[in-house]
């Protein structure tokens, strides 16, 4: 037992040291640069799954679990995918960019993955996958190498990035809400952080 945890009779708070509350999405700059580190340092893992983070718009814990088989039935990255989420148990559909596909597609050969693997290994031994703790600690380091503060960012900001790009240039939130899986139109809403002046903005470019 440490030394906080004798004295106080309680463990350390999971939130302990840790900013609370909704994680921004990164800018297209950061998603850039977060890539091309990557790139340059020999990590197609970290490309791979960086990528697909941010082209599925998943929960860390359906990232984490993503098969071979969901993404690369035949051996190479599709152009869509669809996924069945664990907190809903809806499917959801997303679509791979050519670089996402690139950067699967080597990832797998490198790895030597087949149909039935999990796409990106833990820790626990064969056949298991990336743990979501693992995952946010990769994102951290990600989100470093942009030159952000770990702290302010985490898996939710890679779910949110290409959500919130697609809302800003559309304003199409029925559409985010489909590519997010939201059941609600209003957990969206809250989601993206919609503000008022974000929605007479769209109504203003609409003439009758």
């Amino acid at each position: 037992m440490s030394e906080t945890s004798s004295k106080s009779g309680k463990g350390t708070a999971w939130n302990s040291g840790k900013l609370i509350g909704p994680k921004p999405p990164l800018q297209a700059k950061h998603v850039w640069a977060i890539r091309t580190h990557l790139q340059l340092a020999g990590k197609p893992r970290d490309l791979a799954l960086f990528n697909l983070a941010i082209d599925s718009k998943l929960r860390g814990c359906d990232v984490v679990a993503i098969k071979v088989a969901d993404v690369a039935p035949h051996g190479y990255a599709l152009d869509r995918a669809t996924i069945r989420q664990r907190k809903t148990g809806r499917p959801v559909k997303f679509e791979l960019t050519d670089q996402t596909r690139e950067a699967v597609d080597a990832h797998i050969r490198r790895a030597g993955k087949t149909g039935g693997d999990y796409l990106f290994d833990g820790r626990g031994g064969q056949g298991r996958h990336l743990s979501t703790r693992q995952y946010a600690r990769l994102v951290c380091d990600w989100v470093g190498l942009a030159g952000l503060d770990p702290a302010l960012f985490g898996t939710h900001s890679l779910r949110r990035t290409k959500a919130t790009l697609i809302y800003r240039r559309t304003g199409n939130l029925r559409a985010v809400q489909l590519l997010l899986g939201h059941t609600k139109i209003e957990s969206t809403v809250r989601y993206l952080g919609v503000e008022v002046d974000d929605a007479l903005a769209i109504a203003e470019k609409v003439d009758v």
